[in-house]
């Protein structure tokens, strides 16, 4: 009976010393967001969340860059703004953030870093979680070897095609698909010299990191990344000028990266769009999307296997 009662009072005293837990913000969650930069609109992407009782933190991702840590979201009145340094901007001032909520939509300004503010509008971002494996299609050859028949170039400078092989010779515009996708797998293979960057963009919207970092450590920027989301289990970069191979499944919002053989990624969530996004708008098909605005690549045997509708 006394260690009855002593365990009712250890657990009333427990009870006690635990706050209450707080009613999740009406901000909390994630945000695809549209930006009109003097008349083009640009992705964006905004998620926030609670750390501990009172405060708001959270990430944002501009039409550049990798996701931006937030140190504290500020929501009072259904009124929301942030402040955050400038990180791959080209101006030296902070970026500021201020938005209203009404009708679960988001809708304000934005100061960039170089002075200039940009209307913005926001919807919550889809779930985007399957409730099963689906049934796959069949085997499709994005690139036939030939020419760049199926994409479609985003600046002047062109893509060749060399015995059989993409070549992006020089930086200036990235490839995307013609044809659009929701779920699938895809298989890549690719080539780069010394130093260079690029990256496989799925749905034109998540991009897997492509760069020089042999014998570096994994992490979120590195080769085999979701750019700025998530890191690689294993670095399993080759040396620069050696042919590798990403093999990726995407499933919703789930993915999976096989680099060079080894799985890296295993069916993890990605947040939201990465960096040099085509849109933010994820719950649609979208594209493959190559990068070469970035540095010099060459890609071949280019393999995508839809879901069947």
């Amino acid at each position: 009976m006394y260690i009855l009662a002593a365990l009712v009072l250890f657990s009333s005293a427990c009870m006690l010393s635990n706050p209450a837990v707080a009613a999740p913000s009406p901000i909390e969650g994630r945000w695809d967001l549209t930006v009109d930069k003097d008349g083009k609109q640009v992705p964006s992407w905004l998620e926030v969340n609670h750390s501990g009782l009172k405060t708001l933190v959270g990430f944002f991702v501009a039409d550049g860059g990798s996701a931006r840590p937030i140190s504290e979201v500020h929501f009072k009145d259904n009124k929301v703004h942030f402040t955050i340094p400038t990180q791959w901007d080209m101006g030296d001032r902070p970026t500021v953030l201020e938005g209203t909520l009404e009708n679960d939509r988001l809708s304000g300004k934005i100061q960039a870093s170089d002075g200039k503010t940009y209307a913005f509008t926001g919807v919550r971002a889809p779930r985007l979680i399957r409730d099963r494996e689906p049934a796959w299609g069949e085997p499709i050859q994005l690139f036939n070897g030939k020419n760049t028949d199926g994409w479609s170039i985003t600046a002047k400078n062109p893509w060749n095609v060399v015995n059989g092989v993409l070549v992006n010779d020089k930086p200036g515009s990235n490839l995307i698909s013609d044809r659009k996708f929701n779920d699938f797998k895809l298989h890549i293979e690719f080539r780069y010299p010394k130093g260079s960057n690029s990256g496989v963009y799925l749905r034109g919207r998540y991009e897997v990191q492509i760069s020089d970092n042999f014998g570096d450590p994994a992490l979120k920027d590195f080769f085999g990344a979701i750019y700025g989301f998530i890191e690689p289990s294993h670095q399993m970069a080759k040396a620069p000028g050696e042919w590798q191979v990403y093999d990726i499944t995407l499933i919703g919002r789930q993915v999976t990266v096989t680099a060079n053989g080894r799985t890296v990624i295993c069916n993890q969530v990605i947040p939201g769009i990465t960096g040099g996004a085509l849109d933010s708008r994820e719950g649609e098909a979208g594209p493959i999307m190559l990068q070469g605005d970035h540095g010099v690549v060459e890609f071949r045997n280019i393999v995508i296997t839809p879901a069947r509708d």
